[in-house]
């Protein structure tokens, strides 16, 4: 009973048509002035068990640690510090869209000198600064590397990198950019793979949902959305709304190659025009096993010598056929071709870029 509700299952299956996957339009969109900013800033890594910078290698650890006592009341200038507990380090971190002041932001925290593992150490007031050279956020605390690193007498096992670390929640947010929904006209939605039939599919997306005609696609990679002005205060619940809408993004017929490791990658779209494909090779293998030849035991006569003996052995692979594709076959028609012949992922990017060349592949090649 079971087998036959299967096939039944089964026969619906093969039977229903495969439609192409919808994705939401705030998966394939970046509405404009919603963007992170980078933020970067230079600080010192203190609490490090022997395994931070050596000052005389790091002049600017030395110089660093000299400003930081001195703004503490701590005068070292002309004294040989010789600690290898401190490391200079550089901290990036992301500011996302939207941060208000006072929320926190995780940081990275990357050695800078000869610093050997910033486990256990702690992060020291550091100002992160944006490209305008402004400080957004300040961070500070306990540093945390997902590395492992034990060092004996004669030989060390590392594992990750312990000269990088994270501090979670580690930076406090000091200022805020500006940008106001309410104030803006229009709003530039930017596709992240420019595309015109994609655009214009997100342009009447929105358009039926709205029924204002407010969405208009202008280039492959933006779409213009207006809104009434007397409308302006509702940007929020608009935006909210077209993020949730579903569209089929369209594809070209794009296959990606990466010659180092064999990866093949084919677009859904990919077709072949009516071609022979024959996939073999001649092997000539030869096999020296020279033989020793001496006289019979107690002979007066005869030499001993060394008889060559060589095998020649020629494999043409003459069991292979040549498998024929017809007009316009599917990638999965040409899968299975391809199986058929036994060929494998380094012989099947010869065989593509051999298509390509015979000018039967309707698609771009790309190898990285």
């Amino acid at each position: 009973m079971k087998s036959l509700i299967g096939l039944i299952l089964g026969m619906i299956f093969l039977a229903s048509p495969v439609g192409a996957a919808e994705t939401r339009i705030k998966d394939i969109v970046d509405f404009e002035g919603v963007r992170d900013n980078m933020l970067v800033g230079y600080g010192l890594v203190v609490g490090l068990n022997g395994t931070g910078d050596s000052l005389t290698n790091a002049p600017f650890t030395q110089q660093s640690l000299y400003g930081m006592l001195e703004r503490l009341g701590v005068n070292v200038r002309g004294i040989d510090l010789k600690t290898k507990n401190v490391a200079a380090v550089m901290v990036t971190a992301t500011l996302p869209p939207f941060a208000t002041q006072g929320s926190r932001i995780d940081v990275n925290v990357s050695a800078l000198g000869d610093a050997k593992n910033l486990m256990g150490g702690t992060l020291l007031v550091t100002p992160l600064m944006g490209a305008d050279s402004e400080v957004y956020a300040v961070g500070q605390g306990p540093v945390a590397t997902a590395a492992i690193s034990a060092t004996g007498a004669a030989s060390s096992v590392t594992r990750g990198v312990p000269t990088a670390g994270r501090v979670s929640n580690g930076a406090i947010v000091e200022r805020e950019i500006p940008f106001s929904l309410a104030q803006m006209g229009a709003m530039r939605l930017s596709l992240r793979n420019p595309d015109f039939t994609t655009a214009s599919r997100i342009a009447d997306a929105v358009n039926a949902f709205t029924r204002a005609g407010s969405a208009q696609a202008i280039s492959p990679s933006s779409v213009v959305l207006t809104i009434p002005t007397a409308s302006q205060a509702e940007w929020v619940k608009m935006i909210t709304n077209i993020e949730q809408l579903s569209i089929t993004p369209d594809q070209i017929a794009k296959v990606i190659i990466d010659e180092s490791s064999g990866v093949i990658v084919m677009g859904e779209k990919v077709r072949i025009s009516t071609v022979a494909i024959s996939q073999g090779n001649l092997t000539i293998r030869i096999t020296e096993a020279p033989q020793v030849s001496q006289p019979q035991p107690f002979s007066t006569t005869g030499d001993t010598e060394i008889v060559d003996r060589t095998t020649i052995q020629i494999d043409d692979q003459a069991d292979r056929k040549v498998t024929v594709l017809p007009d316009s076959v599917s990638l999965q028609d040409l899968v299975r071709g391809l199986n058929a012949l036994g060929v494998g992922p380094r012989d099947i990017i010869s065989i593509l870029q051999a298509i390509k060349a015979a000018g039967a592949m309707q698609a771009d090649i790309e190898v990285i």
